[in-house]
């Protein structure tokens, strides 16, 4: 499976997007939208959780499953639900993946999307980028992604997606990482040390603490799994650095962005 993802202004211009990428041959099914806000009463209101325990998909995919409802103007013609994402706020989900990418699969709407999980789609869910999503989503943004098939699809749907208006999510990643540069500049040099030096490593740590699985954790205790992500650069003091920049950052939007 190759994955697509643009990020939209607005949620009509999302929807257009998704009917386009349906047409591509991209079925139903492996395409999500997901939006800020909070859908109609018909639709249920998940918690999802900081993490999940492997093989909870189909769980939480049976038990969510049965007060799901269908919302009018989502092209999908499949569930959407409504739900609260710790450091996000209130997210409504339209597509059977919709609710199981945000958060390790935090919540899954639906038996079809618990199986996704834990078959085929699961290894391809995107969770290193998953922060820009959130971040897309604070903003007021709406997110389009899709499972291709292969490398052609995949080809076509990008298109679809530009000629549809998206920013991609290299370009999107880029202006998060811009909108926070100067600051933690100034705190990484308020020690006298070199930001222009160590950026990329500052960088890289920071965002390997925003990861599902790592979210929380102190660097010590992400440390092995840190080896097999970044052996190359885990131990520099600037990653490590950023690492605590970024796991700090992490709890307080979900400080900021509570019930």
């Amino acid at each position: 499976m190759e994955t697509i993802v643009g990020i939209f202004k607005s949620r009509s211009d999302g929807e257009q997007a998704v009917k386009k990428l349906e047409a591509t041959g991209i079925p139903k099914d492996r395409i999500t939208l997901l939006a800020p806000g909070v859908a109609d009463d018909r639709l249920a209101e998940v918690r999802t959780t900081e993490a999940e325990q492997p093989g909870m998909g189909k769980a939480l995919g049976a038990t969510v499953g049965g007060a799901l409802g269908v919302a009018g103007g989502v092209p999908l013609g499949a569930a959407v639900a409504s739900f609260f994402v710790p450091g996000v706020g209130p997210i409504i989900a339209a597509g059977l993946l919709g609710a199981a990418i945000l958060g390790v699969g935090g919540a899954a709407t639906g038996a079809a999307a618990g199986e996704a999980m834990e078959g085929g789609l699961a290894h391809g869910l995107p969770h290193d980028e998953l922060f820009v999503y959130e971040d897309a989503l604070r903003k007021g943004r709406t997110v389009v992604i899709g499972f291709a098939k292969d490398e052609e699809q995949a080809e076509r749907g990008r298109r679809v997606l530009g000629e549809t208006g998206a920013e991609s999510i290299d370009a999107a990643r880029e202006d998060w990482w811009l909108g926070l540069r100067s600051a933690e500049e100034e705190y990484y040099t308020g020690d006298g040390r070199d930001f222009s030096k160590d950026e990329g490593f500052y960088r890289r740590g920071f965002e390997a603490a925003l990861h599902p699985s790592l979210r929380d954790q102190e660097y010590d205790a992400a440390s092995p799994v840190l080896r097999e992500r970044a052996a190359d650069v885990y131990e520099q003091e600037s990653f490590k650095e950023g690492y605590n920049r970024g796991r700090n950052y992490h709890r307080g939007l979900k400080d900021k962005y509570k019930e």
